[in-house]
Protein backbone atom coordinates (compact mmCIF):
# COMPACT_ATOMS: atom_id res chain seq x y z
CA UNK A 1 0.00 0.00 0.00
CA UNK A 2 1.59 3.30 -1.35
CA UNK A 3 1.20 6.39 0.56
CA UNK A 4 -0.46 7.94 -2.32
CA UNK A 5 -3.05 5.04 -2.46
CA UNK A 6 -4.13 5.22 1.04
CA UNK A 7 -4.45 9.33 1.20
CA UNK A 8 -6.64 8.60 -1.82
CA UNK A 9 -8.88 5.83 -0.09
CA UNK A 10 -8.95 8.05 3.45
CA UNK A 11 -10.00 10.88 1.49
CA UNK A 12 -12.59 9.40 -0.07
CA UNK A 13 -13.97 7.60 3.04
CA UNK A 14 -14.08 10.89 5.16
CA UNK A 15 -15.65 12.43 2.02
CA UNK A 16 -18.33 9.87 1.28
CA UNK A 17 -19.11 10.03 5.21
CA UNK A 18 -19.93 13.55 4.71
CA UNK A 19 -21.59 13.20 1.73
CA UNK A 20 -24.33 10.89 2.88
CA UNK A 21 -24.89 12.79 5.87
CA UNK A 22 -25.71 15.59 4.32
CA UNK A 23 -27.87 13.84 2.22
CA UNK A 24 -29.86 11.92 4.65
CA UNK A 25 -30.19 15.92 7.06
CA UNK A 26 -31.27 17.35 3.49
CA UNK A 27 -34.09 15.09 3.53
CA UNK A 28 -36.39 17.30 6.16
CA UNK A 29 -35.99 20.17 4.38
CA UNK A 30 -39.35 21.59 4.42
CA UNK A 31 -40.12 19.11 7.05
CA UNK A 32 -39.15 20.46 10.01
CA UNK A 33 -40.78 20.39 13.14
CA UNK A 34 -40.86 24.76 12.94
CA UNK A 35 -39.59 26.84 10.33
CA UNK A 36 -36.42 28.15 12.51
CA UNK A 37 -35.45 24.05 12.93
CA UNK A 38 -36.38 23.51 9.67
CA UNK A 39 -33.64 26.10 8.12
CA UNK A 40 -31.00 25.72 11.03
CA UNK A 41 -30.42 21.57 10.07
CA UNK A 42 -30.81 22.71 6.37
CA UNK A 43 -27.62 24.71 7.12
CA UNK A 44 -26.35 22.11 8.89
CA UNK A 45 -26.28 20.15 5.95
CA UNK A 46 -25.34 22.45 3.38
CA UNK A 47 -22.32 22.80 5.65
CA UNK A 48 -21.46 19.24 5.53
CA UNK A 49 -22.19 19.28 1.80
CA UNK A 50 -19.30 21.79 1.59
CA UNK A 51 -16.61 19.52 3.60
CA UNK A 52 -18.17 16.19 1.78
CA UNK A 53 -17.30 18.68 -2.16
CA UNK A 54 -13.80 19.76 -0.55
CA UNK A 55 -12.88 16.35 0.39
CA UNK A 56 -13.97 14.81 -3.07
CA UNK A 57 -12.22 17.10 -4.35
CA UNK A 58 -9.21 16.67 -3.06
CA UNK A 59 -9.42 12.78 -3.38
CA UNK A 60 -9.79 12.79 -6.88
CA UNK A 61 -6.91 14.87 -6.82
CA UNK A 62 -5.00 13.05 -5.32
CA UNK A 63 -6.34 9.51 -7.63
CA UNK A 64 -4.98 11.69 -10.53
CA UNK A 65 -7.06 9.60 -12.98
CA UNK A 66 -9.35 12.02 -14.53
CA UNK A 67 -12.39 11.86 -11.99
CA UNK A 68 -13.69 14.61 -10.49
CA UNK A 69 -16.00 15.28 -7.23
CA UNK A 70 -18.66 14.56 -9.30
CA UNK A 71 -18.25 11.66 -10.94
CA UNK A 72 -17.14 10.36 -7.58
CA UNK A 73 -20.05 10.93 -5.85
CA UNK A 74 -22.70 10.32 -8.79
CA UNK A 75 -20.98 7.66 -10.37
CA UNK A 76 -20.02 4.68 -7.96
CA UNK A 77 -22.70 2.17 -6.62
CA UNK A 78 -23.08 0.91 -2.82
CA UNK A 79 -19.95 -1.39 -2.89
CA UNK A 80 -17.98 1.30 -4.32
CA UNK A 81 -18.72 3.80 -0.93
CA UNK A 82 -17.21 3.90 1.86
CA UNK A 83 -19.00 6.32 4.42
CA UNK A 84 -19.92 5.23 8.18
CA UNK A 85 -22.57 3.22 8.46
CA UNK A 86 -24.33 5.26 10.90
CA UNK A 87 -24.54 7.78 8.38
CA UNK A 88 -27.06 6.18 6.12
CA UNK A 89 -29.67 4.93 9.05
CA UNK A 90 -33.30 6.18 8.24
CA UNK A 91 -33.87 9.44 9.91
CA UNK A 92 -36.78 8.58 11.87
CA UNK A 93 -38.45 10.95 13.59
CA UNK A 94 -37.07 13.78 14.86
CA UNK A 95 -35.53 12.75 18.39
CA UNK A 96 -33.38 9.93 16.17
CA UNK A 97 -32.07 12.36 13.42
CA UNK A 98 -30.79 14.90 16.33
CA UNK A 99 -29.43 12.06 18.86
CA UNK A 100 -27.57 10.62 15.73
CA UNK A 101 -26.18 14.44 14.72
CA UNK A 102 -24.85 14.72 18.30
CA UNK A 103 -23.17 11.10 18.42
CA UNK A 104 -21.50 12.34 15.20
CA UNK A 105 -20.81 15.94 16.21
CA UNK A 106 -19.00 14.65 19.14
CA UNK A 107 -16.59 12.46 16.72
CA UNK A 108 -16.74 14.98 14.41
CA UNK A 109 -15.43 18.19 16.68
CA UNK A 110 -12.72 15.85 18.44
CA UNK A 111 -11.64 13.85 14.62
CA UNK A 112 -11.47 17.46 12.79
CA UNK A 113 -9.43 19.02 15.75
CA UNK A 114 -6.86 16.44 15.02
CA UNK A 115 -6.75 16.41 11.90
CA UNK A 116 -6.35 20.01 11.60
CA UNK A 117 -2.72 18.81 12.62
CA UNK A 118 -2.08 16.70 9.70
CA UNK A 119 1.00 16.67 8.18
CA UNK A 120 -1.23 17.06 4.87
CA UNK A 121 -1.74 20.77 4.57
CA UNK A 122 -5.29 19.76 1.83
CA UNK A 123 -6.36 18.20 4.79
CA UNK A 124 -5.28 20.39 7.82
CA UNK A 125 -7.29 23.31 5.63
CA UNK A 126 -10.32 21.75 5.07
CA UNK A 127 -10.12 19.98 8.60
CA UNK A 128 -9.15 23.71 10.30
CA UNK A 129 -12.65 24.90 8.82
CA UNK A 130 -14.72 22.68 9.85
CA UNK A 131 -13.81 22.92 13.40
CA UNK A 132 -16.13 26.52 13.13
CA UNK A 133 -18.75 24.59 11.66
CA UNK A 134 -19.03 21.40 13.59
CA UNK A 135 -19.05 23.48 17.06
CA UNK A 136 -21.51 25.07 16.32
CA UNK A 137 -23.42 21.97 14.89
CA UNK A 138 -22.68 19.97 18.37
CA UNK A 139 -24.52 22.71 20.33
CA UNK A 140 -26.88 22.29 18.30
CA UNK A 141 -27.52 18.84 18.41
CA UNK A 142 -26.67 18.73 21.85
CA UNK A 143 -29.19 21.22 23.39
CA UNK A 144 -31.66 19.55 21.36
CA UNK A 145 -31.00 15.90 23.19
CA UNK A 146 -31.39 17.42 26.63
CA UNK A 147 -34.24 19.38 25.56
CA UNK A 148 -35.91 16.23 24.84
CA UNK A 149 -34.53 14.45 27.25
CA UNK A 150 -35.81 16.85 30.01
CA UNK A 151 -39.38 16.97 28.15
CA UNK A 152 -42.11 15.34 28.20
CA UNK A 153 -42.26 11.20 28.70
CA UNK A 154 -43.20 11.26 25.04
CA UNK A 155 -39.95 13.36 24.00
CA UNK A 156 -38.16 11.15 26.28
CA UNK A 157 -39.66 7.88 25.14
CA UNK A 158 -39.17 8.55 21.56
CA UNK A 159 -35.40 10.52 22.26
CA UNK A 160 -34.50 6.58 23.79
CA UNK A 161 -35.92 5.22 21.10
CA UNK A 162 -33.91 6.62 18.40
CA UNK A 163 -30.66 6.61 20.33
CA UNK A 164 -30.92 2.42 20.52
CA UNK A 165 -31.23 2.41 16.81
CA UNK A 166 -28.40 4.92 16.54
CA UNK A 167 -26.08 2.98 19.38
CA UNK A 168 -24.80 0.44 17.69
CA UNK A 169 -23.42 1.90 14.91
CA UNK A 170 -21.34 4.23 17.20
CA UNK A 171 -18.05 2.10 17.10
CA UNK A 172 -17.54 1.40 13.77
CA UNK A 173 -16.52 5.20 13.90
CA UNK A 174 -13.24 3.78 15.81
CA UNK A 175 -12.18 1.22 13.65
CA UNK A 176 -8.80 1.88 11.77
CA UNK A 177 -7.45 0.38 8.39
CA UNK A 178 -4.12 -0.76 6.85
CA UNK A 179 -5.32 2.90 5.32
CA UNK A 180 -5.35 4.57 8.68
CA UNK A 181 -2.13 2.60 10.04
CA UNK A 182 0.14 4.09 6.88
CA UNK A 183 -1.04 7.04 6.79
CA UNK A 184 -0.30 7.71 10.75
CA UNK A 185 3.15 6.71 10.72
CA UNK A 186 3.51 9.84 7.87
CA UNK A 187 1.67 11.82 10.47
CA UNK A 188 -1.53 12.38 8.25
CA UNK A 189 -4.40 10.41 9.40
CA UNK A 190 -5.78 11.00 12.87
CA UNK A 191 -5.36 7.72 15.43
CA UNK A 192 -9.14 6.81 16.10
CA UNK A 193 -8.30 4.83 19.21
CA UNK A 194 -7.15 8.16 21.01
CA UNK A 195 -10.57 9.75 20.30
CA UNK A 196 -12.48 6.71 22.03
CA UNK A 197 -11.56 7.88 25.23
CA UNK A 198 -12.70 11.48 25.09
CA UNK A 199 -15.72 10.47 23.15
CA UNK A 200 -17.05 8.05 25.51
CA UNK A 201 -16.70 10.48 28.36
CA UNK A 202 -18.60 13.58 26.00
CA UNK A 203 -20.90 11.47 25.16
CA UNK A 204 -21.50 9.62 29.20
CA UNK A 205 -22.30 13.11 30.62
CA UNK A 206 -24.74 13.97 27.56
CA UNK A 207 -26.56 10.62 27.97
CA UNK A 208 -27.22 11.80 31.96
CA UNK A 209 -27.86 14.84 31.29
CA UNK A 210 -30.62 13.88 29.45
CA UNK A 211 -31.99 10.65 31.17
CA UNK A 212 -30.71 8.34 28.35
CA UNK A 213 -29.27 4.74 29.22
CA UNK A 214 -27.78 2.36 26.96
CA UNK A 215 -29.02 -0.46 26.12
CA UNK A 216 -27.67 -3.87 27.96
CA UNK A 217 -27.14 -6.20 25.12
CA UNK A 218 -26.15 -4.49 21.78
CA UNK A 219 -24.01 -6.05 18.62
CA UNK A 220 -22.47 -3.55 17.22
CA UNK A 221 -22.34 -3.23 13.41
CA UNK A 222 -19.25 -2.78 11.01
CA UNK A 223 -18.49 -3.34 7.19
CA UNK A 224 -18.34 0.41 5.76
CA UNK A 225 -14.51 0.39 5.80
CA UNK A 226 -15.03 -2.95 2.99
CA UNK A 227 -17.61 -1.57 1.42
CA UNK A 228 -20.15 -3.46 3.17
CA UNK A 229 -23.12 -1.57 4.09
CA UNK A 230 -27.11 -1.53 5.01
CA UNK A 231 -29.74 -1.66 2.53
CA UNK A 232 -30.35 2.05 3.05
CA UNK A 233 -27.49 3.07 1.03
CA UNK A 234 -29.00 2.00 -2.40
CA UNK A 235 -32.08 4.06 -1.62
CA UNK A 236 -30.12 6.94 -1.34
CA UNK A 237 -27.71 6.56 -3.91
CA UNK A 238 -30.99 5.90 -6.35
CA UNK A 239 -32.46 8.83 -5.03
CA UNK A 240 -29.13 11.31 -5.17
CA UNK A 241 -27.89 9.80 -8.49
CA UNK A 242 -30.52 9.67 -10.41
CA UNK A 243 -30.53 13.10 -13.16
CA UNK A 244 -26.76 12.93 -13.21
CA UNK A 245 -27.04 9.16 -14.41
CA UNK A 246 -29.65 9.78 -16.29
CA UNK A 247 -28.20 13.09 -18.48
CA UNK A 248 -24.18 12.04 -18.05
CA UNK A 249 -22.81 14.62 -20.39
CA UNK A 250 -24.93 17.46 -19.11
CA UNK A 251 -23.20 20.90 -18.01
CA UNK A 252 -25.35 22.81 -14.94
Amino acid sequence: MTTNAALFNYTLRLGDTSLILAQRLSEWTGHGPFLEEDLALTNIALDIFGRAKSLLEYAAKVEGKGRTEDSLAFFRNDREYFNALITEQPNGDYAKTIVRQAMIDAFDLLFYTALSKSKDETLAGIAAKSIKEITYHKRHSFSWVVRFGNGTEESLTRLQKGFEEIWPFTQELFEMTQDDETLLKENIAVDLAALKTPWEKEITNLLETANLKIPETVFMQHGSRKGLHSEHLSYILAEMQSIPRMHPNASW
